[in-house]
């Protein structure tokens, strides 16, 4: 979209707080037009051919995952890890490389503890789809982290994606879709709450794309400017309905997890609590929670073994 890239050439000389405020704009006056396909689009709970369920014969499987999108972020994940790990859950945590100081010493901490570490794009501007060429020559880097830091995993800055050019990533899956989402800035969703095979010419040569299914807590929280986790539990209720892929994007970036006044940008650490205490307490053992690439590698076993071979026609949202 020539608008988008227009925004992003132009996005480092707009003050942040511009931003949010156009974006809460454009954000409150498209709710209402889009309130039969947000947060819940009817036509992504189709099953995927024969399938046979989640591990456990559990009813929904529940996936979180972190994108870090800046220092303060990065500098905020060991109170995000330190959450979790008392509620006994694991996630995964996804770096940019290329716009902040990726410390070692976390990433390996945060494996050891069970949790995993993604690259997260790489210098998180808005430009690395912007033509084949560009993506092709950033992807020669973004391999070099991959193997440096041993992830499997890939997620893109803003949603931005392009299955077909992500063959060019040396990953097991990717997130850089959602089954719908129309606040986005490429808001082309994928419409389902299921996993979904890419390939490259044979089931055999591919990644598996795990779209995100939860509204994410910027849009919620901080366009949308939320005072309840209401949207949240409305769509994790209808997920688990349906047996789907709760999967579910926050950033530590945008958590306070203190108890003083939060910025433009920020909301309280509580909503997070609250929403992981209310999946624990109403879903209690019917729920299966796989790191990422655990659920790539199961959802790829599950097409190789059984020919359930669920594949999204390749798309390109940019």
């Amino acid at each position: 979209m020539l608008r988008n890239k227009i925004y992003y050439n132009l996005k480092p000389l707009v003050p942040r707080y511009l931003q949010i405020m156009l974006r809460r704009f454009l954000v409150n006056r498209k709710r209402k037009k889009y309130r039969n396909i947000w947060p819940i689009d009817e036509k992504a709970c189709i099953t995927p051919q024969n399938w046979s369920g989640w591990p456990g014969n559990k009813e929904f499987a529940f996936v979180l995952m972190h994108d870090v999108d800046t220092q303060k972020g990065h500098d905020r994940v060991n109170d995000l890890v330190n959450l979790e790990e008392t509620l006994g859950l694991k996630s995964s945590f996804y770096f940019c490389p290329g716009r902040y100081n990726v410390s070692s010493e976390l990433r390996k901490r945060l494996v050891v503890k069970g949790f995993e570490v993604g690259v997260h794009g790489l210098k998180h501007d808005g430009k690395l789809y912007m033509s084949k060429e560009t993506f092709q020559r950033s992807s020669v880097i973004i391999n070099d982290y991959i193997r440096e830091w041993t992830s499997v995993g890939f997620s893109s800055p803003s949603m931005h994606c392009n299955l077909e050019w992500n063959h060019d990533l040396n990953i097991e899956y990717d997130i850089s879709t959602f089954d719908t989402d129309p606040f986005e800035p490429y808001p082309a969703g994928v419409q389902t709450i299921f996993p979904f095979w890419v390939s490259n010419n044979s089931t055999q040569n591919g990644y598996v794309e795990l779209p995100y299914t939860i509204p994410q807590d910027f849009t919620v929280f901080v366009l949308m400017q939320e005072k309840n986790i209401d949207v949240w539990k409305t769509k994790l209720d209808w997920i688990a309905k349906h047996g789907g892929m709760a999967l579910m994007n926050v950033h530590p970036d945008y958590i306070n997890f203190k108890n003083g006044q939060c910025s433009l940008e920020e909301y309280p650490v509580k909503f997070y609590k609250e929403f992981l205490s209310y999946v624990m307490n109403k879903y209690e053992n019917r729920y299966w929670n796989p790191l990422p690439m655990d659920m790539a590698r199961f959802w790829r076993g599950n097409i190789l073994n059984t020919n359930n071979v669920y594949e999204y026609a390749k798309k390109s949202v940019i």
